[in-house]
């Protein structure tokens, strides 16, 4: 059983700090892979919680090849998010105060393979991102947005 299972066998539904690692992973043409989520329908890059013991990037390797199959080269920190606008209800009503550890990456390989957490994937260029991201991105992405044209120190 995972952490995050295990303690909401005593807490319920109660608010959790969640400390979680998620990519940013770009193509060739700088479009930006999203994910449609399979519980709220909402778009979001491959990502979820970090394991007891577990190092952040590893996490975050981890989370990528469950969720679409690729496999991780070089990625870098884009970012540590958190505050009351990561706060996130799910849809069976686990709630959660995020802190969302943010990685970019260009360098991977592989061919996109969705796990059951997901049922769409989708490549976007910046002004083309959906509106009904999940709401605990939305942050992200707008920082996402805000940092184009990505330096080649970013990537």
């Amino acid at each position: 059983m995972d952490y995050i299972a295990s303690l909401r066998q005593h807490v319920g539904h109660d608010p959790l700090l969640m400390v979680g690692a998620a990519v940013l992973i770009l193509d060739e043409q700088n479009r930006l892979l999203l994910l449609k989520r399979s519980d709220s329908g909402c778009w979001g890059p491959p990502g979820g919680a970090v394991e007891l013991g577990e190092e952040v990037e590893s996490a975050a390797r981890r989370e990528v090849r469950e969720e679409t199959g690729l496999e991780l080269g070089t990625c870098s920190l884009f970012g540590v998010f958190s505050g009351p606008e990561l706060f996130y209800v799910y849809p069976n009503g686990d709630k959660v105060y995020n802190v969302s550890i943010i990685y970019l990456a260009c360098d991977w390989r592989g061919e996109i393979i969705l796990n059951d957490e997901h049922t769409a994937w989708g490549w976007f260029a910046p002004a083309d991102i959906p509106e009904d991201l999940s709401p605990p991105i939305q942050p992200v992405i707008e920082k996402f947005k805000e940092s184009l044209p990505l330096s080649p120190e970013t990537l």
